[in-house]
């Protein structure tokens, strides 16, 4: 199934391929007429089959080729966790988890934009006061990222196939009780999932909270910031997750 960003190339493709053979090949524009002469016959030829091939290969490329799946510890940017991610958002059973995680990564984006600008608004880059929430945003920002690289490695080991057999009780050759030890595997698999997805929704919280508190701030000397709650709360969510890594 086509993805959203995929259906967005694809339109501009389309789009730039008409323009420029409206613009080659309109009388008000360059006018080029096929069988007029040898040189307009060729160049329009060539154009149509030039913009038939691009099509062709772009549609080939955004509906059915595979995408490369980058490896989830080489995956660096917002738009690589996006794109690894989305390949499995039709996958059954576990579309809501998928549309929730891109979700949570959407809102991060807005949260640190939001959080830059407030910082900024309130102090100068070059404070300390800016730099101690700075550093607490980002690394708050790569305890988030870490929660989504779980759920990729979870996705890399799912099988899809065998857990709607599960779920449709079509594996009628095993017993039982091994289609039950079957079935606890994949709810562990869905539920530490679900425990990434907590996670990251508690950062986002802090996060919200870490807003507020700052926005409500008259005055603060940089050794008062790690005695606001919130700015607690983070540094121990940011330490436990070192301890447990």
């Amino acid at each position: 199934m086509l993805s959203s960003t995929n259906m967005i190339k694809l339109i501009g493709l389309m789009l730039i391929v008409a323009v420029v053979n409206i613009l080659v090949l309109s009388p008000g524009f360059i006018g080029v007429r096929i069988g007029t002469s040898a040189l307009s016959t060729a160049t329009g030829v060539t154009l149509l089959f030039a913009s038939a091939w691009v099509l062709v290969y772009g549609i080939y490329h955004l509906l059915f080729k595979k995408p490369v799946m980058i490896p989830v510890k080489e995956i660096k940017t917002y738009e690589e966790y996006v794109e690894n991610l989305s390949q499995y958002r039709h996958v059954k059973g576990i579309e809501s988890d998928i549309s929730l995680a891109l979700e949570q990564m959407e809102r991060m984006q807005k949260r640190k934009s939001t959080l830059i600008h407030v910082l900024k608004q309130r102090f100068e880059e070059t404070e300390m006061s800016f730099k101690k929430f700075a550093s607490v945003s980002q690394e708050v920002e790569n305890l988030f990222y870490l929660n989504i690289r779980n759920i990729l490695n979870i996705l890399l080991v799912f099988d899809e196939s065998e857990f709607n057999k599960i779920i449709n009780r079509k594996s009628s050759g095993f017993s039982t009780e091994l289609l039950q030890k079957k079935a606890n595997v994949y709810h562990d698999y869905l539920s530490s999932m679900k425990s990434s997805l907590s996670n990251n929704e508690e950062i986002l919280l802090k996060l919200d909270r870490l807003l507020l508190e700052i926005s409500s701030l008259d005055n603060i000397e940089p050794g008062d910031i790690e005695q606001l709650s919130c700015m607690q709360e983070l540094d121990a969510l940011i330490k436990q997750t070192k301890y447990y890594k």
